[in-house]
């Protein structure tokens, strides 16, 4: 296992001239630019005072910007700590102290949120040696505690002259000079909640990142100069790891797309860009077939053709073709897919038109992926097997028949939660296995099937587990459903519904009528369901649920 930087850094050399990174529609940043970025933030540290094993955030939206600061701290040594942009300033103003950062890095709409409350500052500035704040974007100084840095930004071009007379040459990149430390702390991941008190920082080591690299690059095919349409949140590690550090450890060009990545958006990026994999959630897969392809199906003659075997090719076809030219008609991977569960009929018709997909698992404690399988032997609704080198058991008496949480052990887990011995402890096993929080079943090939998250059970008063996931992917491919939550409540199943009131209208429905129909059909779906999980009652809502980066709905505050 090779350490990820010095992969990095044999990657940057190798393909010095090519495109790096791309702001889509925007500015593009070549390898030796790239370098180049990494260099001048390195002479910013230093002036800094920041050290190796020093912390160093960062708060800003996608962009390549952000990509070339991320890489500057990895390859610095210091410890990077990302921040989901929709995190509130003040909150990242605790967690920065927290974690003890010396530096932050952030975009305009940050640094402003950040400087609006001066208690904000005070509270970055209880960290001993905090220096200041860079601005992502040109890398200017927004703020600092002192001369030095401000100084070393006002000189920058000069300092890099003398330090490269001739310019920045491929053999002056060797930001990876002597053996690193496997067990060195290189992240902070900060995963949910939004004090000190609530959230969890998981802390990785090297040999997290480097395992998962290792995976990605033994596994995944691609070749230098391939293209990546990154849309996840890069400070989420999901989006980092095969969005940001894979593809440029790999020679591939990463287009970002900033902002939220709207259907239309997103389709335009896709055709024009052309990647040779797209690294996507649940959600946006299903918002096209629902959108797109479940309308096409439902109407005479699809319909009726898709029921008979062979003339069903005809259709499958056609809608195989369609997507794949929505997707940029250039898939050599195809769609990886991870964060959440694929819908079932969704992913039934993938299957079914043999389109190149796989859905994976993984969570930020494992940097991240625990779970996967190539597409040629992708098995539909498992997460794959487990990822070389991890190790992965189900607890549980019978683990091919009997559900159990799923735990893993490896050189890609975690070292803890920082500064929180009592989350760490409870994270792990006696014997040293991290526990997943998900409930899971292999079969006699060691797929992984996936039924739900332990703390999401339901238990009956006649001791059944209902797990809600498997009824909510039911009432999501209902008619006018755009999303759902099942809970539990005084003793019944109870659906909580987001229902599509535009699509209604249109449909010459009012409020009223769609809330009956939707709810009759919601209801009528418990003559598939097991009498002791069957539903209740239904609650309409008309505004979508609070979600997670990875757009997970919050449970816990609806339960």
């Amino acid at each position: 296992m090779r350490h990820f930087v010095s992969v990095f850094n044999e990657s940057l050399k190798s393909n010095w001239e090519l495109p790096a990174v791309t702001n889509f529609g925007g500015v593009t940043y070549t390898y030796a630019q790239l370098a180049e970025g990494i260099a001048k933030y390195h002479i910013l540290f230093r002036a800094a005072g920041v050290a190796k094993g020093d912390k160093v955030a960062l708060y800003a939206r996608n962009s390549a910007e952000w990509v070339i600061a991320y890489f500057a701290t990895l390859t610095y040594e210091a410890v990077t700590v990302p921040f989901l942009p929709d995190f509130l300033p003040s909150a990242v103003a605790e967690l920065g102290a927290f974690s003890e950062c010396k530096l932050f890095i952030a975009d305009d709409i940050a640094i402003a949120g950040l400087q609006g409350d001066k208690e904000n500052i005070a509270c970055l500035e209880k960290t001993d040696g905090f220096a200041g704040i860079i601005n992502v974007a040109d890398i200017s100084v927004a703020y600092s505690t002192g001369v030095a840095l401000k100084k070393a930004h006002d000189n920058i071009d000069s300092t890099f002259k003398s330090l490269y007379p001739e310019g920045l040459k491929v053999d002056d990149a060797s930001f990876y000079k002597e053996e690193r430390n496997p067990e060195a702390v290189v992240e902070i991941s900060f995963t949910s909640g939004t004090t000190s008190a609530s959230s969890k920082g998981v802390v990785l080591p090297a040999r997290s990142l480097s395992v998962n690299l290792d995976f990605a690059k033994r596994e995944i095919p691609v070749a230098a100069g391939g293209h990546i349409f990154a849309i996840l949140p890069m400070a989420h590690m999901f989006g980092q790891t095969f969005d940001v550090l894979f593809p440029l450890s790999s020679g591939c060009h990463v287009f970002v797309m900033p902002g939220k990545p709207t259907p239309a958006r997103l389709l335009g990026g896709l055709a024009v860009v052309k990647p040779f994999m797209f690294l996507t959630v649940p959600m946006v897969v299903e918002k096209i077939f629902k959108s797109k392809v479940f309308p096409a199906t439902r109407k005479f003659p699809a319909k009726f053709l898709l029921k008979v075997p062979g003339l069903d090719r005809i259709v499958l076809n056609k809608i195989r073709r369609a997507l794949l030219n929505a997707f940029g008609n250039n898939f050599s991977v195809g769609l990886i897919i991870g964060g959440a569960a694929l819908n079932r009929e969704v992913e039934d018709l993938l299957k079914r038109m043999k389109f190149p997909y796989v859905v994976g698992y993984g969570m930020t404690e494992c940097g991240p992926l625990i779970s996967y399988r190539d597409k040629s032997e992708y098995v539909k609704y498992s997460c794959g097997t487990k990822a070389h080198p991890i190790e992965l058991r189900i607890d549980s008496a019978n683990p091919r028949r009997v559900l159990g949480e799923i735990q893993v052990k490896g050189d890609a887990v975690m070292l803890g939660y920082y500064n929180n011995e009592e989350a760490t402890k409870a994270a792990f096993t006696k014997d040293g296995w991290l526990k997943t929080g998900d409930m899971g079943i292999l079969d006699n090939k060691e797929n992984l099937f996936i039924k739900g998250r332990c703390k999401n059970m339901i238990l009956t008063g006649s001791g059944q587990n209902i797990y809600p996931e498997e009824i909510e992917d039911k009432i999501n491919n209902l008619p006018y459903v755009v999303e759902s939550l099942v809970v539990g409540r005084k003793n019944a199943i109870v659906a909580l519904v987001v229902a599509d009131y535009e699509a209604g209208k249109k449909d010459g429905m009012n409020e009223d009528e769609l809330n009956k129909l939707v709810d009759n059909n919601v209801l009528a779906l418990n003559s598939e369901l097991a009498a002791y999980s069957k539903i209740g009652y239904v609650e309409m809502r008309s505004e979508p649920f609070e979600k997670t980066p990875k757009q997970s709905i919050r449970r816990f505050m609806y339960s």
